[in-house]
């Protein structure tokens, strides 16, 4: 069996070796022949045994910026374990593992994970040893805190380091891309801050130019993130967003993403969240579908954050603020403002900036 999709950049066409493979099939492992071209002239030697790797969870969009910025934060996210399998045939991936148990599927082909894994073998020319991958999920799907991304980001980092680190972080973000493109749709504001860590601005798609806005190490940032139990499929709300806008929000929105680009440089709190919350064509579109985040948002701002708006599609709501104990007691607002706006219960989280991205956290050596 053939299966195949295709991206702005090239398409990908994986192989099974069951012609009538289940996509749900447990203890299936693919063979992948990439169209990506092979970066290295030698099949690199694996460097470890083993290796376990960790994503964070990122804020796509930031307000006016749809699909061009998005920062990692820290705390929470996945992570991978990735080894040598000689049950496993040379050249192949196989997915062992999925924790906690999720409706995500073990077939690499159909799995973010694997997708990712399978995009940075074909650039290594990975031939001669065989991979098994496990994942823990520590975030929820369709959160809009990333989670696709996650994956993503954290099983390349890990075939990447097992095999001595040989690829550029924009070889990462365009294997995740390959990932994301099947999922939800060919866009980096995810992916490149979960491996690359901190804000970072996608100056160009076609081609993929990407650039990492430092955030100033003495300044304080802090993240108050919602969640509410309503699921916002990426898909969905990417369906609700207009086909066409006026010159007068997209001159808007164009100075908004300015500012907040000036304000992060800058390490300026304030100015970044009131970017933050200006917006004038995706949110207005997608704030309706999800219960409760126009009242949410109004009482973000008078309990004193300086900012808020929805994380990626959402449904997580995310303000910003300059101290922890006045994120806390702004996420407790926040809550209260779901159940009594929208009828919808929520979790806060207080969170700082990530300022590393996708790395390993554990190995074992050959």
């Amino acid at each position: 069996m053939a299966v195949s999709f295709t991206s702005p950049i090239k398409p990908i066409i994986f192989f099974s070796p069951n012609n009538n493979q289940n996509p749900n099939f447990l203890s299936s492992s693919f063979r992948c022949s990439f169209s990506l071209k092979t970066h290295l002239p030698v099949e690199p030697e694996p460097v470890f045994s083993s290796v376990k790797s960790f994503a964070p969870a990122t804020v796509a969009n930031l307000g006016p910026g749809f699909d061009i910025l998005g920062v990692a934060v820290d705390g929470i996210g996945d992570f991978v374990s990735l080894s040598l399998d000689p049950s496993v045939h040379p050249g192949e991936l196989s997915i062992a593992s999925i924790s906690p148990a999720s409706k995500l599927s073990k077939n690499p082909l159909f799995n973010c994970a694997g997708i990712a894994a399978l995009a940075v073998m074909k650039m290594l020319g990975i031939r001669s040893v065989g991979l098994s991958l496990s994942l823990e999920k520590g975030l929820p799907l369709g959160s809009g805190l990333g989670s696709s991304a996650a994956s993503a980001a954290a099983a390349a980092v890990a075939v990447n380091e097992l095999f001595g680190g040989k690829l550029s972080q924009k070889d990462l973000v365009l294997a995740g891309l390959e990932s994301e493109s099947k999922v939800s749709g060919y866009h980096a504001d995810n992916i490149a801050p979960a491996i690359m860590g901190g804000f970072v601005l996608i100056r160009s798609y076609d081609p993929l130019s990407l650039k990492r806005l430092a955030f100033p190490e003495n300044k304080e940032l802090v993240f108050v993130l919602v969640s509410p139990e309503f699921e916002a499929p990426t898909k969905k709300m990417r369906a609700a967003l207009p086909a066409e806008i006026t010159m007068a929000h997209h001159v808007w929105n164009s100075s908004q993403a300015a500012a907040l680009v000036a304000a992060v440089l800058e390490g300026e709190v304030e100015g970044l969240g009131r970017a933050l919350s200006s917006d004038r064509i995706v949110e207005p579109k997608r704030a309706p579908l999800i219960p409760g985040m126009e009242g949410v948002k109004k009482v973000a701002i008078e309990a004193g954050a300086f900012g808020c708006t929805i994380s990626g599609a959402g449904p997580t709501a995310v303000a910003v603020t300059d101290g922890e104990e006045r994120g806390r007691e702004i996420g407790e607002r926040m809550v209260e403002a779901f159940w009594k706006e929208g009828g919808l219960r929520a979790v806060a989280m207080v969170q700082r900036l990530d300022r590393v991205g996708a790395r390993l956290v554990g190995s074992i050596p050959r």
